[in-house]
């Protein structure tokens, strides 16, 4: 599911306000400053809810009530892999960017690196007990 930046805006309050939520108190909870119109945060909910990324739980009076039906999560890892894909897939370009524009420090280099070591101590955990031999082949890349 993708998502436009005001779209992913409207989902970030709602996330943030943790339950349901009618169309007034997400547009409130929007940033003073360049918080759109009511009726603009009601158009994109309204979007939202055609692509299926927010229900209608109830209706008091006249407003709607909805709640958020995708996680953070899954929309950040989303949007995470479309810019991998804008890149090549390749990670480096996107770190080299982070570092210059000051978003990437040394510190978050290492916490990243204790996550990773914590990911592969967790798969060595989950390592079969009898290694399996890999499949051997002739010159021509076929089973013998």
């Amino acid at each position: 599911m993708k998502l436009t930046k005001l779209e992913l805006e409207i989902m970030e309050a709602l996330w943030k306000i943790g339950a349901s939520a009618s169309v007034r108190e997400i547009q409130e909870s929007l940033p003073e400053k360049k918080r759109p119109a009511y009726t603009t945060v009601q158009t994109i909910v309204y979007r939202l809810e055609e692509k299926g990324a927010v229900r209608r739980v109830k209706k008091i009076g006249n407003a709607h009530v909805f709640e958020a039906t995708v996680k953070r999560s899954i929309v950040q890892r989303r949007l995470v892999k479309d810019l991998l894909d804008l890149f090549g897939g390749s990670v480096e370009p996107i770190m080299a960017q982070l570092v210059e524009i000051g978003k990437l420090t040394l510190e978050d280099v290492r916490e990243l690196e204790h996550r990773l070591e914590k990911i592969e101590s967790e798969d060595d955990n989950h390592l079969p007990e009898e290694p399996v031999a890999p499949k051997l082949k002739n010159k021509e890349g076929k089973k013998p």
